[in-house]
């Protein structure tokens, strides 16, 4: 990998030192320049959980991601950068409160003074890493999180009060998340594949572009605008988010 240009994409120098005040600023940068998005899958670009293939996409190309993109390629950074991260599997809580399968998604542990959870990969979330062992809540410029012991082992993350994601003990490999992320990327069950979506957070809000739809939201407050062109979308990824695309997203 080459760390040098990975750390120009995110405006950051090489940390000199390998601990938590450098996990923060890498993270909080990491979310702040490189977008959550699954437009590949709407542009028929196959998603490949390939470490040469994902700094292509992301540092080369300044494109963004979705979980198995975003983490697992900050999680190779971060290894370079000598710190102790590992892949883990999560299983993501839907809206009335069941669990998702397995390997729904990936986040990073990294072994520091104590283990810290970093994810760069679940679009709104913690801005800074967070503290795994903690018991008590959490407060983040993003939210209060809390974190509960859940049955073999795994961990329950909640946001607000509300359950996130369960994450399991074990380390995995990037490529173990292939079949999951296949099949977000293909099935109809997949809410990646109901239209493409790509969003980043500000530093009074977030804005996001989908489909046709620009949202900004600042300081709690939406604001919606319709795009009525193609033009205009390509502009808006290009202004908004700093990604150039030669033809617009297919939408359903």
């Amino acid at each position: 990998m080459d760390v040098a240009a990975y750390l120009d994409r995110l405006g950051l120098d090489r940390p000199a030192t390998v601990d938590v005040a450098a996990l923060r600023v890498l993270q909080e940068r990491h979310l702040a320049v490189v977008p959550f998005e699954n437009l590949s899958i709407h542009l028929g670009e196959p998603i490949v959980l390939d470490t040469e293939a994902l700094f292509d996409k992301i540092v080369r190309r300044r494109r963004g991601g979705f979980c198995y993109e975003l983490n697992g390629l900050f999680a190779a950074l971060l290894r370079e950068l000598g710190f102790d991260a590992e892949l883990k599997a999560a299983k993501v809580f839907g809206p009335d409160g069941t669990l998702g399968p397995p390997f729904d998604h990936a986040a990073i542990r990294v072994e520091l003074d104590e283990p810290w959870l970093a994810d760069v990969g679940f679009s709104r979330f913690s801005r800074f890493p967070l503290r795994l062992s903690a018991t008590e809540p959490q407060a983040d410029p993003d939210g209060e999180f809390l974190f509960l012991d859940a049955p073999y082992g795994d961990i329950d993350v909640l946001l607000d009060g509300k359950p996130q994601y369960r994450i399991e003990p074990r380390t995995r490999a990037l490529a173990e998340f292939v079949p999951t992320a296949f099949w977000q990327a293909t099935s109809p069950d997949s809410h990646f594949t109901r239209g493409p979506a790509c969003s980043l957070p500000g530093s009074h809000g977030r804005v996001t572009l989908s489909g046709d739809k620009l949202i900004v939201t600042t300081h709690g407050v939406r604001e919606e605008t319709r795009l009525s062109s193609d033009q205009e979308i390509l502009d808006a990824y290009r202004k908004e988010f700093g990604i150039e695309l030669t033809r617009v997203p297919e939408r359903p």
